[in-house]
């Protein structure tokens, strides 16, 4: 094994660090270093976008597995890709969009690993309509804690393939994965936009069933509005762009795709930061201002719309040395009271909430582990150094569970055992299939630490 460095890690969110020895190994490395791998085991690790310590293993091994797209295997008449695990969305979408096809679910970021999209069964503003990222894996590599290497599909050992999907890479490393893929005839989105006043509009208007009729629905939410404003929203719905909505030019290079980074955030920022209750509702208020009232069919561009963060490079370093805190949970229907309580008690708190994104979600899988299921997911961040912010968040846990929600793991840095416990009723069958193929515990991370417990 070479190339091992002693690095402090945390997640996107620059909370709860801990030191580990991290190696980046091609795939054919990685039965090799299992071997060495001592008590506090091992752990793939992709770019760190999880924001929590989903992605860390305190005291052990973490791997980065090597890879790129520029391997994959597009199949056009299948409509299916073969990618290695270590590749990212943005390597991919570089890949399949100028040759008219698109990732089945994309996050708010593309600078995700594949792998990382499978162990934390990401989903997108797609969900009530196509489900989340492992409903579109046909096939996997799993590499074992025992240097082996397994197929996966959901007639190989289904009970694997799903614990994997979700699994948080607590089952093994996933080596490669076939996908489906979705067909598109432009780089471009066609977007309705509406200004909304408040959070009741906000939610009737998305439990429309005109909602449906749109692959892709998001939310912004005020989180810092109060009284007759509480939740004022901007709400998104759209699809691809099909040619004859391009213009002229556009139609010349319909699938004209290379998303730039605009700017990078110095590492050096203020202790405090620059996120704070001030700026932050600052923001807010513009954010809402300068969203058209309604505006039916704009021509946006992918990264503008699903990832507009990538713009800026490191963009936490903005909340400055105590980071940002990313907290996202799920509500069934029929718990929009809840969720109006939540909204309500966050504005009330005074933390200040730069991000808040409400979407509705469709049906879940069959991945014990998985956050999806039906109903409202909220996803807000706070910077990490908030007075009295893990009061309020362990308040708002009581919410959640009473109401039947749970967490979302790749968000997650401060949720108890028994948090875990209530929100995810199958974790003692998810535990059961990783115990099978990992009877000594190889597979470790500081959140699997936390999981085993609740497990216990």
């Amino acid at each position: 094994m070479v190339a091992v460095a002693s690095r402090s890690l945390t997640g996107w969110g620059r909370t709860n660090p801990s030191v580990a020895d991290v190696v980046e190994l091609f795939r054919s490395e990685v039965p090799g270093a299992l071997k060495e791998a001592g008590p506090r085991g091992a752990l793939a690790r992709g770019l760190g976008r999880s924001y929590g310590d989903a992605a860390q293993n305190g005291g052990g091994l973490v791997i980065r597995l090597m890879g790129s797209a520029t391997d994959a295997v597009l199949d056009r008449a299948a409509g299916t890709v073969t990618v290695s695990a270590g590749a990212s969305l943005d390597e991919l979408l570089r890949l399949l969009v100028p040759r008219g096809f698109f990732v089945p679910v994309t996050p708010g970021t593309r600078l995700v690993t594949i792998g990382g999209a499978i162990a934390s069964d990401i989903h997108g503003k797609n969900h009530h309509v196509e489900g989340s990222f492992g409903n579109h894996v046909l096939r996997m590599s799993l590499q074992l804690a025992d240097g082996s290497v397994v197929e996966l599909s959901r007639d190989q050992d289904p009970a694997l393939f799903w614990a994997t999907i979700g699994g948080m890479g607590l089952t093994g490393i996933v080596l490669d994965a076939t996908l489906g893929l979705l067909r598109v005839e432009t780089s471009k989105m066609s977007v309705d936009t509406h200004r909304l006043p408040d959070l009741d509009t906000l939610m009737s208007t998305m439990a429309d069933t005109d909602d449906d009729a749109h692959r892709y629905s998001v939310a912004w939410i005020d989180l810092s509005a109060k009284g007759r404003q509480l939740g004022r929203s901007v709400l998104t719905r759209g699809d691809h762009a099909e040619l004859a909505q391009l213009t002229h030019k556009q139609q010349l290079d319909p699938l004209a795709y290379g998303p730039r980074q605009l700017a990078t955030v110095p590492p050096v920022i203020p202790r405090p930061g620059v996120m704070n209750h001030l700026t932050i509702a600052a923001f807010n208020e513009m954010w809402f201002r300068k969203a058209p009232r309604e505006q039916l069919g704009g021509i946006h561009s992918i990264s503008s719309f699903f990832h507009p963060l990538d713009a800026v490079g490191a963009w936490p370093r903005f909340y400055g040395r105590p980071g940002l805190v990313q907290y996202q949970f799920i509500l069934p229907f029929g718990q929009e009271d809840t969720m109006r309580r939540v909204v309500e008690r966050i504005s009330a708190s005074g933390a200040a909430s730069f991000l808040g994104v409400l979407k509705k979600m469709g049906a879940g899988n069959d991945a014990p582990l998985s956050f999806p299921r039906p109903g409202w997911t909220l996803a807000l961040d706070m910077p990490g150094g908030t007075r009295g912010l893990a009061d309020l968040l362990h308040g708002l846990d009581d919410l959640v569970l009473g109401a039947g929600g749970r967490n979302y793991f790749p968000k997650d840095a401060h949720t108890a055992p028994h948090t875990i416990r209530r929100g995810y009723p199958r974790l003692a069958e998810w535990q059961a299939v990783r115990e099978r193929v990992d009877p000594h515990g190889v597979w470790q991370s500081d959140l699997g630490r936390r999981l085993r417990l609740a497990a216990d």
